[in-house]
């Protein structure tokens, strides 16, 4: 490994130099066993503890297969897919890998024992398979997590509906948390030179999440002056969206939980902010009864931010505690867009006040190549920042997953991979000059 890293902070280094790296039989990884599926049985979700189930272990350098690259991993961060996969919900994923085994020859080298997790990567690419001519090696890349087989007709108007898509580090193996990643080569895009290594792992998963939800002509199709609620506004999806609704020229209701984020928010620029728990907002009377005055309160209060419009699309994410709320205070013929369920999955909202509004509920998973590409562009033009408030080493990434869990963090949390310490790989430091202010908005909260 130290031979792989001196290359990638060599100045000098050439993509033959890092084709004749000899590479390791071993590296580091952030895994979870399958024997330990078990272990949080009969507890509720929020005393599952990340830093219990996830080990940092050695294991073997998988085979390089056709299409495919090694990626020596600089940084990565923690989505909620690694905190899911940590505590087992809502089903171990040792199912999704047993699956996906039995898809191929091929495939058969992902159902393993272990599943090393994680779904962003920046890093170097090192090796790449057979019919790769786009990338290599010595290519500085970041990765999104759509993996695709694209063998079906159904996947090539939007590969988000191969029947054979999955999300990497999370229904595949050899996932991002590592020290080298096993990815499809049509996962990777151009590391933003203005960014260091963990800031340009940060927004990968959640910024093109955002992009597709609210911006894609297959999600909300966002337009000028549109008045988007946004849940979790200052959190690691809807402070993508928060920026997105500012640079598309929408108006963001942004949607808080602490005094603290909602100051986050207005340093995006958002002028309209509502802090939930000051204003006591309670959805439901008890586990099975949602309150309607509730929810005409949410939106009276949204109506005095917009000088009495509703809202045009709701960028949902939390699920059960809020759907009903989302349903309700969308406008007539408006859009909710959905994505995710960090508070349950089991939503209920009442239909009278879809189906007589004309209301749209879209379905919104991750994000196709072009889509992903497209919003790592913005990010690579200074358009839109990442939002990294905290970085951790990967011996550390069972803390980095707990504090996600229990919804302690701003915006997203990095892991150093083979990163000896944080700001390295910054390769245009006049663009990052002019943008260091909104790069570093969450590391200053």
């Amino acid at each position: 490994m130290k031979d792989i890293l001196d290359a990638i902070q060599s100045p000098d280094s050439t993509s033959s130099d890092f084709a004749n790296i000899k590479l390791p039989e071993s590296y580091r990884a952030v895994t979870v066993h399958k024997d330990e599926a078990e272990m949080f049985a009969g507890l509720e979700s929020r005393d599952k503890d990340p830093r219990k189930s996830l080990h940092l272990d050695d294991v073997a350098l998988p085979e390089l297969g056709p299409g495919e690259a090694l990626v020596a991993v600089m940084a990565s961060s923690v989505n909620y897919n690694s905190v899911w996969t940590s505590i087992f919900e809502p089903v171990s994923t040792f199912s999704f890998l047993e699956r996906y085994g039995r898809l191929s020859e091929l495939t058969k080298r992902h159902d393993l024992p272990y599943h090393i997790i994680g779904s962003d990567l920046a890093g170097v690419v090192l090796r790449t398979g057979p019919g790769v001519n786009a990338w290599n090696p010595g290519d500085e890349v970041v990765a999104h997590c759509l993996s695709v087989e694209l063998e079906s007709s159904d996947g090539h108007n939007d590969t988000m509906l191969d029947p054979e898509q999955r999300i990497w580090g999370f229904e595949t193996n050899f996932g991002g948390l590592a020290e080298i990643a096993l990815v499809k080569s049509n996962q990777l895009m151009p590391k933003p030179d203005h960014l260091s290594w963990e800031e340009a792992a940060s927004p990968g998963l959640v910024n093109s999440t955002a992009y597709r939800q609210l911006v894609s002509r297959n999600g909300a199709g966002m337009k000028q002056g549109d008045n988007v609620l946004i849940w979790g506004a200052s959190g690691g999806l809807g402070s993508y969206a928060t920026q997105f609704a500012l640079a598309g020229g929408a108006n963001p209701i942004c949607v808080v939980s602490s005094p603290e984020k909602a100051d986050i928010c207005r340093a995006m620029g958002a002028d309209a902010v509502i802090d939930r728990n000051a204003e006591g907002y309670k959805f439901w009377k008890d586990e099975n009864t949602q309150d309607p005055r509730e929810w005409k309160r949410f939106g009276s209060k949204i109506r005095e931010l917009t000088g009495g419009e509703d809202i045009d699309i709701v960028f949902e994410h939390p699920g059960r505690e809020t759907f009903g709320a989302s349903v309700y205070v969308t406008r007539k013929g408006g859009t909710i867009t959905t994505c995710a369920s960090t508070s349950g999955y089991m939503h209920q909202y009442d239909n009278r006040y879809l189906w007589m509004s004309l209301k749209r509920i879209i379905g919104s998973h991750f994000a196709n190549y072009r889509e992903a590409w497209e919003a790592n562009r913005l990010i690579a033009k200074g358009k839109i920042h990442p939002t990294l408030s905290k970085v951790y080493s990967l011996e550390e990434t069972g803390q980095a997953a707990y504090d996600v869990h229990r919804n302690l963090h701003q915006g997203k949390v990095g892991v150093l991979a083979l990163a000896p310490q944080e700001g390295l790989g910054v390769r245009d430091p006049e663009m990052r000059a002019k943008h260091i202010d909104a790069i570093n908005r969450f590391r200053n909260i």
